[in-house]
Protein backbone atom coordinates (compact mmCIF):
# COMPACT_ATOMS: atom_id res chain seq x y z
CA UNK A 1 0.00 0.00 0.00
CA UNK A 2 1.29 3.43 -0.97
CA UNK A 3 1.74 5.75 2.01
CA UNK A 4 2.70 9.42 2.16
CA UNK A 5 4.86 11.70 4.26
CA UNK A 6 5.05 15.49 4.04
CA UNK A 7 8.47 17.10 3.94
CA UNK A 8 8.30 20.79 4.84
CA UNK A 9 10.68 23.69 4.18
CA UNK A 10 13.28 21.70 2.30
CA UNK A 11 16.35 23.53 0.99
CA UNK A 12 18.19 22.03 -1.96
CA UNK A 13 21.93 21.93 -2.51
CA UNK A 14 21.50 24.94 -4.80
CA UNK A 15 19.75 26.83 -1.97
CA UNK A 16 16.25 26.65 -3.42
CA UNK A 17 13.60 26.43 -0.69
CA UNK A 18 10.61 24.18 -1.35
CA UNK A 19 7.70 24.62 1.05
CA UNK A 20 6.24 21.15 0.67
CA UNK A 21 7.39 17.86 -0.82
CA UNK A 22 5.08 14.82 -0.71
CA UNK A 23 7.22 11.71 -0.20
CA UNK A 24 5.46 8.43 -0.91
CA UNK A 25 6.68 5.01 0.12
CA UNK A 26 5.79 1.35 0.52
CA UNK A 27 6.63 -1.20 3.19
CA UNK A 28 6.89 -4.93 2.51
CA UNK A 29 7.44 -7.88 4.82
CA UNK A 30 7.56 -7.38 8.56
CA UNK A 31 5.99 -4.21 9.99
CA UNK A 32 8.36 -1.39 10.84
CA UNK A 33 10.43 -1.96 14.00
CA UNK A 34 9.61 -5.67 14.17
CA UNK A 35 12.60 -6.72 12.05
CA UNK A 36 15.81 -5.28 10.56
CA UNK A 37 14.97 -2.59 8.00
CA UNK A 38 16.28 -2.72 4.44
CA UNK A 39 15.91 0.44 2.34
CA UNK A 40 15.70 -0.22 -1.40
CA UNK A 41 16.34 2.67 -3.79
CA UNK A 42 14.78 2.39 -7.22
CA UNK A 43 16.48 3.03 -10.55
CA UNK A 44 15.57 5.62 -13.21
CA UNK A 45 12.28 4.18 -14.45
CA UNK A 46 11.56 2.24 -11.26
CA UNK A 47 9.41 2.98 -8.24
CA UNK A 48 8.58 1.81 -4.74
CA UNK A 49 6.99 -1.45 -5.96
CA UNK A 50 10.13 -3.49 -5.39
CA UNK A 51 8.60 -6.93 -4.86
CA UNK A 52 5.44 -8.99 -5.18
CA UNK A 53 3.32 -9.10 -8.31
CA UNK A 54 4.78 -6.61 -10.75
CA UNK A 55 7.70 -5.79 -8.46
CA UNK A 56 10.74 -4.76 -10.48
CA UNK A 57 13.19 -6.54 -8.12
CA UNK A 58 10.93 -9.48 -7.18
CA UNK A 59 13.64 -11.90 -8.31
CA UNK A 60 15.73 -10.67 -5.37
CA UNK A 61 13.17 -9.56 -2.79
CA UNK A 62 10.18 -11.48 -1.44
CA UNK A 63 9.14 -14.48 0.61
CA UNK A 64 11.96 -17.01 0.59
CA UNK A 65 14.08 -14.81 -1.69
CA UNK A 66 17.54 -13.44 -0.90
CA UNK A 67 16.08 -10.41 0.87
CA UNK A 68 13.41 -12.45 2.61
CA UNK A 69 10.28 -10.51 3.51
CA UNK A 70 9.60 -13.13 6.19
CA UNK A 71 12.75 -11.92 7.97
CA UNK A 72 13.13 -8.26 7.03
CA UNK A 73 11.17 -5.05 6.73
CA UNK A 74 11.67 -3.70 3.22
CA UNK A 75 11.12 0.03 2.77
CA UNK A 76 11.21 1.91 -0.51
CA UNK A 77 10.63 5.61 -1.23
CA UNK A 78 9.55 7.06 -4.54
CA UNK A 79 11.85 9.76 -5.83
CA UNK A 80 9.57 12.83 -5.75
CA UNK A 81 8.46 13.56 -9.28
CA UNK A 82 8.83 10.01 -10.62
CA UNK A 83 5.07 9.93 -11.22
CA UNK A 84 4.36 6.58 -9.62
CA UNK A 85 2.50 8.15 -6.72
CA UNK A 86 -0.01 9.77 -9.07
CA UNK A 87 0.47 13.18 -7.43
CA UNK A 88 -0.61 15.72 -10.02
CA UNK A 89 0.46 18.90 -8.29
CA UNK A 90 3.25 20.79 -9.99
CA UNK A 91 5.96 19.79 -7.53
CA UNK A 92 8.95 20.43 -9.75
CA UNK A 93 8.76 23.26 -12.25
CA UNK A 94 12.44 22.91 -13.15
CA UNK A 95 13.64 19.36 -13.83
CA UNK A 96 17.09 20.42 -12.64
CA UNK A 97 15.84 21.26 -9.14
CA UNK A 98 17.21 18.12 -7.47
CA UNK A 99 20.50 16.28 -7.70
CA UNK A 100 21.28 12.91 -6.12
CA UNK A 101 22.32 14.49 -2.81
CA UNK A 102 19.00 16.31 -2.57
CA UNK A 103 17.12 13.04 -3.03
CA UNK A 104 19.25 11.40 -0.32
CA UNK A 105 18.47 14.33 1.98
CA UNK A 106 14.73 14.00 1.25
CA UNK A 107 14.93 10.28 2.04
CA UNK A 108 16.80 11.14 5.23
CA UNK A 109 13.99 13.48 6.25
CA UNK A 110 11.50 10.72 5.51
CA UNK A 111 13.39 8.32 7.75
CA UNK A 112 13.34 10.90 10.56
CA UNK A 113 9.57 11.31 10.20
CA UNK A 114 9.22 7.53 10.41
CA UNK A 115 11.49 7.61 13.50
CA UNK A 116 14.00 5.27 11.85
CA UNK A 117 17.52 5.93 13.13
CA UNK A 118 19.26 2.83 11.83
CA UNK A 119 19.08 0.69 8.71
CA UNK A 120 20.31 -2.86 8.43
CA UNK A 121 21.05 -2.27 4.76
CA UNK A 122 20.57 0.16 1.91
CA UNK A 123 20.68 -1.34 -1.57
CA UNK A 124 20.13 0.29 -4.91
CA UNK A 125 21.01 -0.24 -8.53
CA UNK A 126 22.11 2.41 -11.02
CA UNK A 127 20.93 5.88 -9.92
CA UNK A 128 19.36 4.23 -6.84
CA UNK A 129 22.82 3.03 -5.85
CA UNK A 130 24.24 6.51 -6.36
CA UNK A 131 21.58 7.86 -4.01
CA UNK A 132 22.57 5.11 -1.54
CA UNK A 133 26.16 6.39 -1.65
CA UNK A 134 24.89 9.93 -1.04
CA UNK A 135 22.78 8.81 1.93
CA UNK A 136 25.78 7.05 3.48
CA UNK A 137 27.88 10.18 3.11
CA UNK A 138 25.09 12.32 4.55
CA UNK A 139 24.54 10.04 7.57
CA UNK A 140 27.75 8.05 8.06
CA UNK A 141 26.44 6.01 11.01
CA UNK A 142 22.96 5.24 9.70
CA UNK A 143 23.59 2.15 7.55
CA UNK A 144 25.11 -1.16 8.62
CA UNK A 145 25.48 -2.55 5.08
CA UNK A 146 25.78 -0.23 2.09
CA UNK A 147 25.22 -2.16 -1.15
CA UNK A 148 25.69 -0.13 -4.34
CA UNK A 149 24.89 -2.30 -7.38
CA UNK A 150 25.87 -1.42 -10.96
CA UNK A 151 26.61 2.13 -9.91
CA UNK A 152 29.27 4.46 -8.55
CA UNK A 153 29.74 7.28 -6.06
CA UNK A 154 30.04 9.79 -8.88
CA UNK A 155 28.75 10.46 -12.37
CA UNK A 156 31.71 9.89 -14.68
CA UNK A 157 32.39 11.88 -17.84
CA UNK A 158 31.02 8.95 -19.86
CA UNK A 159 27.83 8.90 -17.79
CA UNK A 160 27.40 12.66 -18.03
CA UNK A 161 27.89 12.49 -21.78
CA UNK A 162 25.15 9.91 -22.18
CA UNK A 163 22.85 11.87 -19.88
CA UNK A 164 23.42 14.91 -22.06
CA UNK A 165 22.41 12.95 -25.17
CA UNK A 166 19.33 11.70 -23.31
CA UNK A 167 18.48 15.26 -22.28
CA UNK A 168 18.80 16.56 -25.84
CA UNK A 169 16.47 13.83 -27.11
CA UNK A 170 13.97 14.62 -24.34
CA UNK A 171 14.08 18.33 -25.15
CA UNK A 172 14.05 18.15 -28.93
CA UNK A 173 12.34 14.97 -30.14
CA UNK A 174 8.73 14.94 -31.33
CA UNK A 175 8.34 11.65 -29.45
CA UNK A 176 10.76 12.29 -26.55
CA UNK A 177 10.17 9.48 -24.02
CA UNK A 178 9.93 6.85 -26.76
CA UNK A 179 13.04 8.03 -28.59
CA UNK A 180 15.14 8.56 -25.47
CA UNK A 181 14.33 5.02 -24.37
CA UNK A 182 15.64 3.63 -27.67
CA UNK A 183 19.00 5.29 -27.07
CA UNK A 184 19.03 4.30 -23.40
CA UNK A 185 18.56 0.61 -24.19
CA UNK A 186 21.79 0.67 -26.20
CA UNK A 187 23.80 1.68 -23.14
CA UNK A 188 21.82 -0.46 -20.68
CA UNK A 189 22.71 -3.59 -22.66
CA UNK A 190 25.85 -4.65 -24.55
CA UNK A 191 26.76 -5.69 -28.11
CA UNK A 192 27.17 -9.30 -26.96
CA UNK A 193 23.74 -9.23 -25.30
CA UNK A 194 22.18 -8.09 -28.58
CA UNK A 195 24.04 -10.78 -30.51
CA UNK A 196 22.87 -13.51 -28.13
CA UNK A 197 19.30 -12.28 -28.10
CA UNK A 198 18.74 -11.46 -31.78
CA UNK A 199 21.59 -12.80 -33.94
CA UNK A 200 20.42 -10.68 -36.91
CA UNK A 201 17.03 -12.46 -37.09
CA UNK A 202 14.28 -10.78 -39.08
CA UNK A 203 10.67 -10.14 -38.01
CA UNK A 204 8.67 -10.98 -41.12
CA UNK A 205 5.39 -9.80 -39.62
CA UNK A 206 6.66 -6.29 -38.90
CA UNK A 207 9.15 -6.11 -41.74
CA UNK A 208 12.07 -5.13 -39.50
CA UNK A 209 14.94 -6.87 -37.75
CA UNK A 210 14.01 -8.26 -34.34
CA UNK A 211 16.45 -5.92 -32.61
CA UNK A 212 14.58 -2.99 -34.17
CA UNK A 213 11.20 -4.42 -33.19
CA UNK A 214 12.43 -4.94 -29.63
CA UNK A 215 13.74 -1.40 -29.31
CA UNK A 216 10.52 0.09 -30.67
CA UNK A 217 8.52 -2.06 -28.25
CA UNK A 218 10.52 -0.75 -25.27
CA UNK A 219 10.07 2.82 -26.47
CA UNK A 220 6.30 2.38 -26.80
CA UNK A 221 6.03 0.59 -23.46
CA UNK A 222 7.87 3.30 -21.50
CA UNK A 223 5.98 6.05 -23.30
CA UNK A 224 2.71 4.57 -22.01
CA UNK A 225 3.73 4.54 -18.35
CA UNK A 226 6.40 7.20 -17.80
CA UNK A 227 5.98 10.96 -18.03
CA UNK A 228 8.33 13.31 -19.84
CA UNK A 229 8.81 15.41 -16.69
CA UNK A 230 9.82 12.32 -14.69
CA UNK A 231 12.30 11.18 -17.34
CA UNK A 232 13.93 14.63 -17.56
CA UNK A 233 14.23 14.87 -13.77
CA UNK A 234 15.58 11.36 -13.19
CA UNK A 235 18.05 11.71 -16.05
CA UNK A 236 19.33 14.93 -14.48
CA UNK A 237 19.71 13.25 -11.08
CA UNK A 238 21.58 10.36 -12.71
CA UNK A 239 24.07 12.77 -14.25
CA UNK A 240 24.64 14.59 -10.96
CA UNK A 241 25.93 12.08 -8.42
CA UNK A 242 29.02 13.15 -6.46
CA UNK A 243 29.49 12.43 -2.77
CA UNK A 244 32.69 14.51 -2.70
CA UNK A 245 31.26 17.86 -3.82
CA UNK A 246 32.12 20.46 -1.15
CA UNK A 247 33.22 17.63 1.17
CA UNK A 248 36.79 16.85 0.21
CA UNK A 249 38.41 13.87 -1.49
CA UNK A 250 36.71 10.51 -1.94
CA UNK A 251 39.01 8.91 0.62
CA UNK A 252 38.15 11.60 3.18
CA UNK A 253 34.43 11.09 2.68
CA UNK A 254 34.71 7.30 2.58
CA UNK A 255 36.74 7.22 5.79
CA UNK A 256 33.83 8.78 7.66
CA UNK A 257 31.28 6.21 6.43
CA UNK A 258 30.86 3.55 9.12
CA UNK A 259 28.95 1.09 6.92
CA UNK A 260 30.25 -2.20 5.65
CA UNK A 261 30.46 -1.42 1.93
CA UNK A 262 29.70 -4.15 -0.58
CA UNK A 263 30.24 -3.00 -4.17
CA UNK A 264 28.69 -5.14 -6.90
CA UNK A 265 29.61 -4.55 -10.55
CA UNK A 266 28.68 -6.13 -13.87
CA UNK A 267 31.63 -7.16 -16.00
CA UNK A 268 29.90 -6.11 -19.25
CA UNK A 269 28.39 -2.88 -17.92
CA UNK A 270 29.27 -0.01 -20.28
CA UNK A 271 27.24 2.54 -18.30
CA UNK A 272 28.67 2.23 -14.77
CA UNK A 273 31.80 0.28 -15.61
CA UNK A 274 33.43 -2.41 -13.51
CA UNK A 275 36.76 -0.69 -14.19
CA UNK A 276 35.59 2.42 -12.30
CA UNK A 277 34.34 0.27 -9.43
CA UNK A 278 37.73 -1.44 -9.22
CA UNK A 279 39.37 1.96 -8.77
CA UNK A 280 36.79 2.85 -6.11
CA UNK A 281 37.39 -0.45 -4.30
CA UNK A 282 41.18 0.04 -4.34
CA UNK A 283 40.83 3.52 -2.87
CA UNK A 284 38.42 2.27 -0.22
CA UNK A 285 40.85 -0.44 0.83
CA UNK A 286 43.40 2.25 1.63
CA UNK A 287 41.14 3.81 4.27
CA UNK A 288 38.74 1.02 5.32
CA UNK A 289 38.83 -2.70 6.05
CA UNK A 290 35.11 -3.50 5.88
CA UNK A 291 34.74 -3.34 2.10
CA UNK A 292 34.17 -5.99 -0.57
CA UNK A 293 33.87 -6.00 -4.33
CA UNK A 294 32.02 -8.68 -6.28
CA UNK A 295 31.30 -8.94 -9.99
CA UNK A 296 28.29 -10.32 -11.84
CA UNK A 297 29.40 -12.17 -14.96
CA UNK A 298 26.88 -11.50 -17.69
CA UNK A 299 26.59 -10.61 -21.35
CA UNK A 300 23.64 -8.34 -20.60
CA UNK A 301 25.47 -5.16 -19.61
CA UNK A 302 24.13 -2.67 -17.09
CA UNK A 303 20.68 -4.31 -17.01
CA UNK A 304 22.19 -7.51 -15.62
CA UNK A 305 21.31 -6.27 -12.12
CA UNK A 306 17.68 -6.68 -13.21
CA UNK A 307 18.27 -10.04 -14.89
CA UNK A 308 20.95 -12.11 -13.12
CA UNK A 309 19.04 -12.72 -9.89
CA UNK A 310 20.69 -16.06 -9.14
CA UNK A 311 24.17 -14.56 -9.24
CA UNK A 312 23.12 -11.46 -7.34
CA UNK A 313 21.47 -13.56 -4.65
CA UNK A 314 24.62 -15.67 -4.22
CA UNK A 315 26.75 -12.54 -3.89
CA UNK A 316 24.43 -11.14 -1.21
CA UNK A 317 23.59 -14.33 0.72
CA UNK A 318 26.14 -13.75 3.51
CA UNK A 319 24.62 -10.32 4.21
CA UNK A 320 20.99 -11.44 4.23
Amino acid sequence: MLQKLDISNFTTVKAKCIDHIPLTYQVFGKPLFQAPIVLVNHALTGNSMVCGSGGWWSGLIGEGKCIDTNRYTVLSFNIPGNGYDGIKENLIEDYKTFNARDIAAIFSEGLKLLKIDELYAVIGGSVGGGIAWELAALQPELIKHLIPVATDWKSTDWLKANCLVQEQILLNSNNPVHDARLHAMLIYRSPESFKQKFDRTFNEERGVYNVESWLLYHGERLDRRFTLSAYKELNHILGNIDITEKRGSFKEVARSIQSNIHIISVDSDIFFTAAEDKITFKELQEVKHNVTHAIINSAHGHDAFLIEFEQLSKLLKDIF
